[in-house]
């Protein structure tokens, strides 16, 4: 059997030193101020992330309060499951069911906001240049792609979102405990006269979602295929992930008065930021 070359410790160095500059199509940009093709009129010094998601990758960020978060469906295949939790205390997290419930629709879009379980608006949904969204089925699974590719292990060719997440999940010392319902972004689900789901995928390359922080939070990505995904290959195509600052959200904002309930979540927000 051949000895690697990097098996010895030196020759690992000199490997290591001479992948500098690699680029590859998925992997985030460092810093993110050397990030290219910026969103219109944001300067570098503003961007705080830059990563394209490979198929059946995963990524986690921590952003503060105001900042912007831009999903963008790079070839049109892309399905990105998100969690998200209260930066300063995670126990705090996304809640899907009060998110549909407390805003009277059970679709999402620009306007919608993305409420915690404590009656906290953690995110808004400034804009959405896609229309399919799923916050019904949640994530795939380990045992939901075995039966539709043969496996689903994590490290395997089929990982599933669930596990992806708790990769994610625990660079922020998070755990399988900490992985609650997702909302899955690029592909829909609509619910039928008779109660029935249908997937629906009718995106296209460069479509985009984009978010602003209501509060500091973690926000927790996998891009794995959807769960109702007919299709028997595993297909999903690489989505990028763009963050940068911007200014908390005014009193007078529309987004943030539109609706009674609405208000009120970003009431509970700013009241405990004066405690």
């Amino acid at each position: 059997m051949a000895i690697s070359s990097t098996a010895d410790p030196a020759a690992a160095r000199i490997h290591a030193r001479g992948m500098a500059g690699t680029r590859v199509d998925c992997m985030p940009v460092v810093p993110a101020t050397a990030a290219e093709n910026r969103p219109p009129g944001v300067q570098a010094e503003a961007m705080l992330w830059d990563e394209t998601i490979a198929p059946g990758g995963y990524a986690a960020k921590r952003l503060d309060r105001g900042a912007r978060l831009r999903l963008v469906d790079l070839q049109g295949d892309g399905c990105i499951s998100m969690l998200l939790f209260n930066a300063e205390r995670p126990v705090e997290r996304l809640n899907v069911a009060d998110t549909l419930k407390v805003q009277w629709n059970a679709y999402l879009g620009a306007g919608r906001l993305l409420l915690s379980d404590m009656g906290k608006v953690l995110m808004s949904v400034l804009e959405d240049t896609c229309g399919t969204h799923d916050a019904f089925c949640g994530a795939s699974n380990a045992a939901s792609n075995a039966a539709k590719y043969g496996d689903g292990d994590n490290w395997g060719p089929h990982p599933n979102a669930r596990d992806r997440f708790l990769l994610a999940a625990g660079k922020f010392g998070l755990g399988r405990k900490d992985v609650h319902p997702c909302i899955n972004w690029f592909k829909g689900v609509t619910i039928l006269g008779d109660g029935a789901t249908r997937f629906v995928s009718a995106t296209a390359p460069g479509q985009s979602v984009t978010f602003r922080a209501e509060m500091d939070v973690i926000v927790v990505l996998a891009n794995c295929p959807h769960v109702l995904d007919p299709r028997r290959d595993y297909a999903v195509t690489p989505v990028r992930a763009l963050a940068w600052r911007g200014e908390v959200t005014a009193a007078d904002d529309p987004l943030r008065n539109a609706t009674p309930e609405g208000l009120r979540a970003f009431l509970n927000v700013e009241e405990d930021l004066r405690r």
